[in-house]
């Protein structure tokens, strides 16, 4: 298993909400700071205190000077095109690319920076806390080294699940990718019907919220999987039975989650050309 003290030559490119994540996860786990060279030409306040305090190296834009044994970038795939254009100097011909962007597929990143080690990965917003869920796919050129380190410094920021196909990082974006949207919707919801039940509504936010975050936790920690969970808080002919009779119905909640995915997962392809 590859340590983040080991590992040396990282160019992250973009110090924004996911990039600051992954550099944020990368410090508190021990990567040295003459191991990183930041590439970001207006990082946050909170970033730049980060990177003032550690001593990270810092530059406004891409640079021949900079060799990138490991290339990150966490740029939105919208300003993608122009900075592979100023990347180029910094790449050699083992130089591992690591993407963070949404919809870019390797084979467009191939198309400009050649045939590299590469891996494509689609976070998820709760890496900023350290609790994403990260879904990878490596290219032929990736070596067993090459994918421990890669793992390695995703890890930092969550959870991570390497797929067999590149395809199927679509079917992720719809999971894991797009999924805490459907989780803070969920929350919504039932404080939405809290509050047609009679309660003040900001009981029913509250109420919605801590139950949902605290039916994730329990999930988290315990060996059990969540129909088992499920299983455990329905009693036969209970309230919770009540519910999830409506919930588990033919036209219940399956079939709305199946509909939702299948509309995120075709939308990806879409994005992805």
């Amino acid at each position: 298993m590859t340590e983040l003290a080991e590992i040396d030559g990282v160019a992250l490119v973009g110090a924004g909400n996911m990039g600051g994540a992954m550099l944020s996860g990368w410090v508190a786990g021990g990567l040295r700071r003459e191991a990183i060279t930041v590439i970001d030409p207006n990082p946050s306040n909170s970033i730049k205190n980060l990177l003032d305090s550690r001593g990270i190296r810092h530059v406004v834009a891409a640079s021949d000077a900079i060799r990138a044994k490991i290339l990150v970038l966490a740029v939105k795939p919208q300003v993608m095109y122009a900075v592979l254009d100023t990347v180029r100097p910094m790449i050699g011909e083992d130089t591992l690319v690591i993407s963070v962007a949404a919809g870019k597929t390797l084979g467009y990143f191939e198309e400009r920076l050649g045939a590299l080690p590469m891996v494509r990965t689609i976070p998820n917003t709760p890496a900023m806390i350290g609790r994403g869920m990260i879904g990878a796919f490596a290219n032929d050129q990736v070596t067993a080294a090459g994918r421990a380190v890669a793992d390695t410094l995703l890890s930092a920021v969550g959870k991570v699940e390497w797929v067999a196909r590149e395809a199927d990082i679509d079917a992720v974006t719809a999971v894991s990718g797009s999924g805490p949207a459907y989780a803070f919707y969920l929350v919504e919801c039932m404080a939405e019907a809290g509050r047609k039940l009679g309660l003040d509504p900001d009981l029913a936010m509250r109420l919605a919220r801590g139950t949902v975050t605290g039916a994730g936790a329990l999930l988290d920690s315990s060996a059990d999987d969540a129909g088992a969970l499920r299983k455990n808080v329905t009693s036969p002919g209970g309230t919770t039975a009540a519910a999830l009779e409506h919930l588990m119905a033919e036209d219940g909640l399956q079939p709305i989650f199946d509909r939702a995915l299948d509309a995120a997962c075709k939308r990806s392809r879409e994005l992805a050309g």
